[in-house]
Formats: C-alpha cells, structure tokens, sequence
C-alpha cells in the first residue's frame, strides 16, 4: 500500500515538491485555500484548507480521514507555514517539526530572544511599538537598521532605513508601513549589518547538521528599490573562502537546533560581518523561488527534496546522501518591469534557446498589471542558467534576463 504524504500548500513553486513526491510512488495530498491552485492538477486528492490557518488544514484533513484515509507524512512547499505542518504532524502523530519549534521559527522576536539565550550572533535588535519609539531608536544609534514585521514573509513591509540619507523614509511612515504587513500589529527593527549575504538550506539527522544548500544572495537594486529589501536571486558556488563557507554552514546547523529542529530541515538567512558570520533568521521549512528544488540539485548533486521528503516519512537518510558530491555553476536573476499595464512580452522563446537557460518562467500576462517592487511576490518572471563554473552561469543568465523585454505603460 502506497504511503501518503500531505504537501502543505499548491502554488506554483509547490509543483516540483509535489511532483518529486509522485516520482517517489508517494499518494499525495496537496492543501490550499484555493480552488484553482496550479499544484491540485500534479496531486491525487486537492483539500481545500488554509496554507496559514492550521485549525482550517486539520479539519479539513480530519474529514478527509474520515474516508478512511491515513497519511503517512507532512510537509510544506515554498510556503512559510511550519505551523500548520506541526499542528497536522501533532494531530496524525506524524515527524515534523513541534508547534513550539515552529512559533520560534515564524515570530521573528522570540527566534531572536532564543539565539541569544543559546549565544548564536545575531544583529541587535528590539522589537518597538510606536513611531516615537523608532524616531528615538535612529537617533541614539545612528546607524543603518532594517525594519521588519515580526510575523510576515517575503519581504513584506521590511525597510532598509539608512541614517542620514536623503532615502530614509519619514520614520511614521514607516512604522505604519511594516505594521500593516505584520497578522499581529508587532514590529521590529534590528541592526543593519554589511557584508555578503548568504542562503543556507540543510537538515538536522539525529542532532548532527547537513547544510549542502549554499547561495550567494544578490542585492544589486537596493538603490533602486529603495527603502524596501528586494533581492534579485543568487549565485553557486559561493565565492566566499572554504573556511568561511564552513563557519556560515556550522552557524546554521546550531541556529536550527537551538530553534529545536530535529529530524527535519531549515533554511538560513546569513551574513559574513566583519569577517563573522551572523544569523539575520532562520525557517522551518523547505525554501522557496525553486532554491531547493533547482539549485541546490544542480550545484551539488544532492537529491534536496526527496530527502525531505523521506525525513517528512519518518526515514533516515544516509550522510552521504545529504552531502554535495559536486560543485557546479548556478545563477538565478528575476524580473521586475517597470510599473504599469502590460502591453507586450518579448524575447521569452529567444532566452529559452539559449545555451544554459534551464528556466525561464514568466508570472504575468499581455494585459496585467504590474505593481511596483515592494516584496518579492511582486517579481514577474524568474530565469536560471546552469553552467561548469560560476562566471559562465552568471554570464548566461544574464544575457537571457537582457533578451526577456516585458513592456508596460
């Protein structure tokens, strides 16, 4: 008899995650609050639930197992939702995540209170609850800090505020900015701190860490985008030295476990500051924009998702699966036209010929509107290249972004 695995959300992103657990001859069940979710049409049964409202998901999954079915698995897919993971795994006694590791890893405060608690380095940060507050917090400091919701995702209302700059907004602005993107009304602001950024995606096996997911993150439109944090995707290998590499890897594997992850895995978001790595934040869950279903196989080797997969089941994946066996060029750039009506696509069968271009997907259509970049669901295409080093796949991913013309007015 088959085993079933529940695939928390069906977006598009979901797709690959849904169809790796077909390959592996899994029943799969996918969840989303919409009807018309592109991921129902790659899963045996669609249950309309809620991706972020857990006590929606486990009713609907109860009367689903009602039927007479039982899963044997959970899972979330490009989605920010380890809470309604572990409440499903909580009610089918099923491996995932505990509700509280999952609070921490989606409350932004109580992650960082936890860190520093564990003596992980982290930027400073306090969470506030007025403009007022924030006003007197940049004057004391006097220095560059990011403003954040405590309890969003993708970039929603986070502001890069750079002291003394004609770009930083006028801070109630801000505040009421930030706040409006947050479920719960809270804020945050936290030191800024420069240097390379960093992704991270890996597992925790018995208490031991594999972080074979490593990309360096690109932020060339921070100017252009600004005060919000937009990042135009990333590039593999990393050219950070071997040993830093391994100090950023180790960092994240004690960051997930000081969050409590155990038998399942995390994504990192990292910083090498003054020759130390820092952890901005860390989640519970599968990562998303296609990083570990795409690069991370592409630049090392390691099936990705089909070992979280069988960590979801309840198995132990051998060492030597979670480890790279290769280190190949991968380069991934987004798309982001100007404001406005779309009035043609252009170049799209051009970029997909040419020599590397492993993807190109377009997320708008003749007639949409595009809104300007404040978070990065607003991105309307996404391009990768692969390549034997990491020059030549930046290089051809970039030729295919020049060629790729979406015209709006």
């Amino acid at each position: 008899m088959r085993k079933t695995l529940i695939v928390i959300g069906a977006g598009m992103e979901s797709i690959p995650i849904l169809k790796k657990a077909q390959k592996m001859g899994l029943h799969v069940l996918a969840v989303d609050a919409n009807p018309q979710a592109p991921g129902f049409a790659f899963a045996h049964e669609p249950i309309i639930g809620c991706v972020y409202t857990p006590e929606i998901t486990v009713a609907a999954l109860t009367l689903w197992s009602k039927k007479g079915g039982k899963p044997q698995g959970v899972i979330c897919a490009a989605v920010d939702a380890p809470g309604t993971v572990a409440a499903v795994a909580d009610h089918f006694g099923l491996n995932a995540v505990s509700m509280e590791t999952s609070r921490l890893a989606t409350d932004k405060i109580a992650m960082k209170d936890r860190f520093r608690k564990r003596g992980i380095p982290i930027p400073w940060y306090r969470e506030i609850f007025s403009a007022e507050e924030l006003t007197r917090i940049i004057a004391e400091r006097r220095e560059t800090m990011v403003l954040k919701p405590v309890d969003s995702r993708g970039a929603r209302g986070v502001l890069r505020l750079v002291y003394d700059s004609p770009e930083m907004p006028d801070p109630q602005w801000a505040f009421k900015y930030s706040r409006k993107e947050s479920p719960s009304g809270r804020v945050m602001v936290e030191k800024h701190l420069d240097g390379p950024q960093v992704s991270t995606e890996g597992f925790v096996v018995n208490e031991q860490p594999f972080c074979p997911g490593f990309s360096d993150r690109n932020y060339e439109f921070l100017d252009r985008f600004a005060p919000n944090i937009i990042e135009n995707g990333g590039d593999l290998p990393s050219f950070l030295p071997q040993d830093m590499q391994q100090a950023v890897k180790e960092l994240s594997g004690q960051a997930a476990i000081a969050l409590g992850i155990e038998n399942s895995m995390f994504k990192g978001d990292m910083v090498v500051h003054e020759g130390k790595p820092y952890v901005i934040e860390m989640a519970a869950r599968l990562s998303g924009g296609y990083f570990c279903s795409h690069e991370i196989p592409w630049n090392t080797g390691v099936d990705f998702v089909g070992t979280a997969i069988r960590l979801a089941l309840g198995e132990t994946p051998a060492p030597e699966d979670m480890r790279p066996s290769f280190q190949k060029g991968v380069a991934q750039r987004y798309i982001f036209p100007k404001p406005g009506k779309v009035i043609s696509i252009e170049g799209v069968e051009k970029a997909k010929q040419m020599d590397g271009i492993h993807m190109v997907e377009i997320r708008t259509a003749v007639g949409e509107m595009i809104s300007p970049a404040t978070s990065h669901p607003a991105r309307a295409g996404v391009v990768m290249a692969r390549a034997a080093t990491r020059a030549e796949a930046v290089t051809r991913v970039k030729a295919a972004i020049d060629a790729i013309t979406i015209i709006t007015a």
